[in-house]
């Protein structure tokens, strides 16, 4: 851990959480042997090829290669951050998250309390000001659309919320430390006045801040969002994800918009998978969490130039994060239109028939490029390789990267610099990756890593402790840490390992088929650990001097190091390693 929450949280909180029981609740799983199996919720399958592991406490998925313990689940199925996963885990098992001093502060409860009591009052307000209601039937909202969202009403007055709530010196200070309140030249006053309020939510679904859209000419911006605070940063957060995800969990595609009543009319329409950002262009860690939410992300913009540089930007900070089976598209509405009155004008079937034919993202890349360009000319293509280059190479590197390149060279008509990748079809035949071969070393960690209780049969490797083959040293960590945990579960030490440098190599190997029998993986286990012996005392004999060279004292030792082989040759069970 990096100091935040101790290990011994991290342990007893795996230890508390049923893995089978939390993804149960969210994906249908029959159960096949010793394990469970489904269809990936990760990516689109027509045979089940995830599974879960009661024993290891651990999910994998052999189509995709999705794994990890129940906090891996929750990150990647509900989008939250580590943090927060770990929270809505301890929450579920009625623990109480600790905090070390090294971590980051824990934000007060207080403020969550006084943003969820501010969502409450607004609420109570809307029906006792018929002008918010007329506005929001006018924009097609009726109020069962309105209570899903918590849309409420800040009244005009200058101290509404702050008499409601601000009952004494100290809960003024949470009042404005949350972003409700705005500072004077002699008082503090209410910083939402006379405004429809929409709550934005954090991925646990707590309040964290809002989005107010004035009813009056003369209450300042059309649009106010709350401040930056300690819970609040809109550069990180969506409106309407968490209302989205809480009906389907993880979205086959999502919407993205400009506005909260486009996202609200949208799900009335029965579009329940649109969010928007707030009031800023798109960033990277919003382009993160929309594709943990899907596969698919449309973003919706108007068509006239300040939707398109919106749409750039959005494109700009989306190619980051385009790992493979990601796609992400890009609507222009017509003239005049956003998504709200699109569908109050013409029906949610118009606005359906739009969004499947989004422009894909190489489109809108290119033809906005070319736009820049003479592609007539030859300082005009290679100008477009000038333009592009740079942006293909934030992709991530895979097929769609190679593609999008292999385009601009049709484009650009001819070869960039650089090797040209070799793809399937073309040129050698494509070769399948190599898989790791099931060396000794690696056997006895994938053991290990899968049932860390082995470790009581490692016997006698002090020898091996100092020695240099490459990977003894993850191996003798494993053992001593193991030997302090031999009771984890593979979900639990992965967890508690998260930082250690061989981390992503202890997770490939926690996927490897072995023996389901335990006295099979006893014998396996131990043949491995005598095969590390054996390297490291057939290491040791070639490194010694010619027997016509040696010493006295050498030639004892290498009668010692042959005897010593000899022996472990003997101990094998003729395992395949």
């Amino acid at each position: 851990m990096s100091g935040r929450i101790p290990d011994s949280f991290i342990e007893e909180l795996l230890a508390r959480t049923d893995i089978v029981e939390l993804i149960e609740r969210r994906v249908e799983m029959k159960r096949a042997g010793a394990e469970f199996q489904a269809r990936c919720p990760f990516h689109e399958e027509k045979t089940p090829s995830f599974t879960v592991s009661p024993r290891k406490q651990f999910y994998h998925c052999f189509g995709c290669g999705a794994h990890g313990s129940a906090i891996g689940f929750l990150m990647q199925y509900e989008g939250l951050e580590f943090l927060d996963a770990v929270e809505e885990l301890a929450h579920n098992a009625g623990l109480q998250v600790p905090r070390t001093e090294t971590g980051r502060p824990q934000p007060s409860l207080g403020l969550y309390s006084v943003l969820e009591a501010a969502a409450e009052f607004y609420k109570e307000q809307l029906p006792q000001h018929p002008q918010a209601i007329e506005y929001l039937k006018s924009r097609g909202l009726d109020g069962e659309i309105c209570r899903d969202f918590g849309i409420g009403f800040a009244p005009p007055g200058w101290d509404s919320l702050r008499t409601a709530l601000g009952t004494d010196s100290e809960q003024l200070k949470v009042l404005a430390d949350a972003g409700l309140l705005s500072e004077g030249k002699t008082k503090t006053y209410d910083k939402f006045r006379n405004r429809i309020m929409f709550p934005i939510h954090d991925r646990r679904g707590r309040v964290i801040g809002f989005g107010g859209r004035a009813l009056g000419e003369d209450d300042g911006p059309k649009y106010l969002n709350s401040p930056e605070t300690e819970l609040f940063h809109k550069g990180r957060e969506l409106y309407g994800l968490y209302l989205a995800r809480q009906r389907v969990g993880r979205l086959d595609t999502i919407i993205v918009v400009e506005g909260y009543t486009d996202v609200v009319a949208l799900a009335q329409a029965g579009l329940r998978n649109a969010v928007a950002t707030l009031g800023t262009a798109t960033t990277t860690d919003q382009a993160e969490l929309l594709f943990r939410a899907a596969e698919t992300v449309v973003f919706c913009f108007d068509g006239d130039e300040a939707g398109r540089k919106a749409a750039w930007r959005a494109l700009q900070a989306t190619l980051p994060k385009l790992k493979e089976g990601l796609q992400a598209q890009f609507l222009f509405l017509p003239e005049g239109e956003d998504p709200d009155s699109l569908v109050r004008a013409q029906g949610v079937e118009a606005f359906s028939i739009l969004l499947a034919d989004a422009a894909p993202l190489s489109d809108f890349l290119f033809d906005h490029l070319m736009a820049q360009v003479d592609m007539t000319s030859i300082d005009g293509r290679a100008k477009l390789v000038t333009l592009a280059r740079p942006l293909l190479d934030t992709i991530p590197e895979g097929v769609f990267r190679e593609m999008l390149i292999e385009r601009l060279e049709t484009l650009a008509r001819h070869r960039l610099p650089g090797p040209a990748p070799v793809r399937p079809g073309r040129g050698r035949p494509s070769r399948p990756k190599p898989t790791q071969a099931r060396t000794p070393l690696r056997l006895a960690l994938a053991h290990l890593v899968q049932n860390p209780g082995l470790v009581e049969l490692t016997g006698e490797v002090d020898e091996i402790r100092d020695c240099d083959l490459p990977g003894v040293d993850i191996f003798m960590n494993l053992v001593d840490f193991c030997k302090k945990r031999p009771n984890m579960s593979t979900a639990q030490l992965l967890e508690l390992l998260h930082e250690h440098p061989a981390q992503s190599h202890l997770h490939k190997l926690a996927v490897w088929q072995l023996p389901g029998d335990p006295e099979r993986q006893a014998m396996e286990f131990r043949d491995a650990v005598t095969g590390i012996r054996l390297q490291w005392t057939e290491a040791l004999l070639a490194r010694m001097p010619k027997i016509v060279e040696q010493s006295k004292a050498e030639r004892e030792r290498f009668l010692e190091l042959q005897q010593q082989h000899s022996m472990l040759k003997r101990n094998l069970r003729g395992t395949e390693t």
